[in-house]
């Protein structure tokens, strides 16, 4: 049974790496964690659909793992990210100027806006900050959203 539905899986291995040797490698470990997890597999159910979620979430632990090897940072005088040969050399008075417009940008906006961005800035969840300013759930994101846009504009050289 897995093996007659498991044709449409090559496309889609494809889509995903745009690689065919890659896609080969990812139709592989699908069709191998589909049997070894066999037992999770509740018959009855839509095989396909399970062997897609199987593939997808292989790519994207795959793809995160692959993106966390690629950059290591080197903590030493001159900040080096090891692997991409660019170097962060830091300025203070920079980035002390860059942080007191921000905070000035912040603090200008218009109050609707500003005190549900600070309380999500703090850490709050959406559904803290709505609760605590009782308002409903989805006018503190359209706030929030339109802080953050704010900010971009008068932000844009950042």
């Amino acid at each position: 049974m897995l093996l007659s539905n498991a044709d449409p899986l090559r496309p889609f291995a494809v889509s995903l790496t745009h690689d065919p040797e890659s896609a080969k490698d990812l139709f592989q470990e699908t069709l191998y964690k589909a049997l070894a997890n066999q037992d999770k597999y509740s018959t009855g159910t839509n095989i396909k659909a399970w062997l897609f979620t199987i593939m997808r979430n292989i790519f994207i632990n795959n793809y995160r793992r692959k993106t966390k090897q690629r950059k290591f940072f080197d903590n030493g005088v001159n900040r080096t990210l090891i692997n991409t040969g660019k170097i962060i050399i830091s300025n203070g008075g920079e980035n002390s100027l860059q942080l007191k417009e921000i905070h000035k940008a912040t603090y200008q906006l218009p109050q609707i806006f500003k005190i549900p961005f600070l309380l999500y800035f703090e850490g709050y969840r959406y559904h803290e900050i709505s609760e605590s300013l009782n308002e409903p759930l989805g006018t503190i994101k359209s706030r929030i959203h339109f802080a953050r846009k704010l900010l971009k504009e008068q932000l844009s050289r950042y």
